[in-house]
């Protein structure tokens, strides 16, 4: 019996060994299966910073073309019965119904094609997010990718406004590629270190906001007539950056969600719904596996969020309008006035993306939007005639630095935020959906706000906007995360 009971023991020891050699494989496979999609936080955040300072750089190139562009095809389509007419059209009865002055007509054409661009990233955000969940963050990021550069690719044609309008739209539907880059940094980060990378997102939003518009500027100024006068030379610049966004996404980004921490996708005709209402948005309805506490953080994030662009997004558009209009600023002064705003911004961000924890990023947030009523409280004062204290323009840079100050924080900490609240494998479609509704306040907001700045003024238009805005500074401050 004895050593029936020795030889037992030693399968059984046999067994073990077995198993510990398959358990000890398995651990071996899980190490290397983490290793490869979890690289390198520091070099992945890096790159992804890279490919969004390189969208970004040919995505606002455009932005001091505008004027140029629309008096080209003005020349050309104006007197016809084109799409370009039908939209002139349109603008110019808003225009009568506001009544804001004849030579702002271009100004407002630009706003209506930057409010259906907007309206496109609305529809698509959150859909692509979810997609990112489902499949992975890298292909859904290069067919984002693919489709920018295509736009950019129809705009180097464009000599008619309907391929213009056709660039812009594909763009629009293309630009999805923000949140995705959101999703990749949070993939790759921690809740100690998640504020930071989302600072250096806002660095790169910053620095191409500076650097594009200049490059933009000098092109229209340096214009070969041997080019296309739609913009032809600028748009093959801005595609050369795309193809060059896309080699790098191709060849140097791994991807960062693993299959194991993907979720399913079940899309029918009632679930299409919660990626397009509104309402189901701000409850975040396409983002399963939310627990109690997380839908209830994200509904009220999502509604701060909301709030603050729509009003935020309106006023900032009307700023343009205020300077030219009270302070005769040129077009060259008005690009200081942003180019100082940016470098304020960058400095802050910059500086930001090396101490910024998840608690920081929480007090950042609620500072910023305390600030921001005071900014466009004093904006207000130097619509005013005589103000109290110091003079217009002193009221006026006082209100543009406190602006620098709120938005180098408000959007990159709120996002930050609400990905600490989101599921490992539903954050594509968190930040997607939080992504949609910005671009939606960013499509509605412009519109009011200039509906109520040429009904009502200027100091009236920033008055009650400071007033509204106290309402998300006050409901953040409250928010117990």
């Amino acid at each position: 019996m004895e050593e029936v009971h020795t030889n037992g023991d030693l399968r059984k020891r046999k067994y073990d060994d077995h198993d510990a050699n398959d358990i000890s494989s398995l651990k071996k496979e899980a190490k290397a299966e983490v290793t490869d999609y979890q690289p390198s936080n520091n070099n992945t955040i890096g790159l992804i910073f890279v490919s969004l300072l390189l969208d970004l750089l040919a995505f606002t190139m455009i932005l001091p073309l505008l004027p140029s562009l629309l008096d080209y095809y003005d020349k050309e389509e104006g007197h016809k019965v084109t799409l370009y007419s039908s939209l002139l059209n349109a603008v110019q009865s808003f225009q009568k119904i506001t009544g804001a002055p004849e030579r702002f007509a271009s100004v407002l054409f630009g706003g209506a094609l930057g409010s259906l661009y907007s309206f496109l990233q609305f529809l698509t955000s959150p859909i692509v997010g979810s997609l990112s969940d489902a499949y992975g963050r890298k292909p859904l990021l290069l067919l984002c990718l693919i489709g920018i550069a295509l736009s950019h690719g129809l705009w180097s044609y464009a000599s008619s406004f309907s391929l213009f309008v056709l660039a812009r739209f594909i763009g629009g539907l293309s630009k999805a590629n923000v949140s995705l880059s959101m999703a990749i940094v949070t993939d790759v980060s921690n809740d100690k270190n998640r504020a930071r990378g989302m600072a250096l997102i806002g660095l790169a939003f910053s620095i191409g906001f500076i650097v594009g518009p200049l490059a933009g500027a000098w092109f229209a100024k340096n214009n070969d007539h041997s080019w296309g006068m739609w913009g032809e030379r600028p748009a093959l610049y801005a595609l050369s950056l795309s193809v060059a966004n896309i080699l790098l996404v191709t060849f140097c980004i791994p991807e960062t969600l693993s299959k194991d921490k993907r979720s399913s996708l079940s899309l029918s005709l009632s679930k299409s719904l919660d990626y397009v209402s509104p309402w189901h948005l701000m409850r975040f309805s396409a983002v399963k596996n939310l627990t109690l506490k997380q839908s209830k953080v994200l509904y009220k994030l999502g509604l701060i969020y909301f709030i603050y662009l729509f009003l935020y997004s309106g006023l900032e558009f009307t700023l343009t309008f205020l300077t030219h209009h009270t302070f005769k600023y040129t077009a060259m002064q008005q690009g200081k006035m942003f180019l100082v705003i940016g470098v304020i911004m960058s400095v802050l961000q910059g500086g930001a993306s090396r101490r910024l924890g998840a608690r920081g990023a929480v007090r950042a947030a609620q500072l910023a939007l305390v600030l921001t009523p005071l900014s466009f409280l004093c904006v207000a004062l130097a619509a005013v005639p005589r103000p109290a204290l110091m003079s217009p323009l002193a009221w006026l840079w006082a209100g543009l630095v406190l602006f620098a100050l709120s938005t180098a924080f408000a959007v990159s900490c709120m996002t930050s935020m609400a990905a600490s609240h989101s599921p490992e494998d539903s954050r594509g479609a968190v930040l997607g959906t939080l992504r949609s509704l910005g671009a939606l306040a960013r499509a509605a907001g412009p519109l009011i706000a200039s509906t109520v700045y040429w009904c009502s003024g200027a100091a009236v238009t920033y008055t009650i906007g400071a007033v509204i805005l106290i309402i998300p500074a006050v409901m953040l401050c409250r928010l117990k995360t």
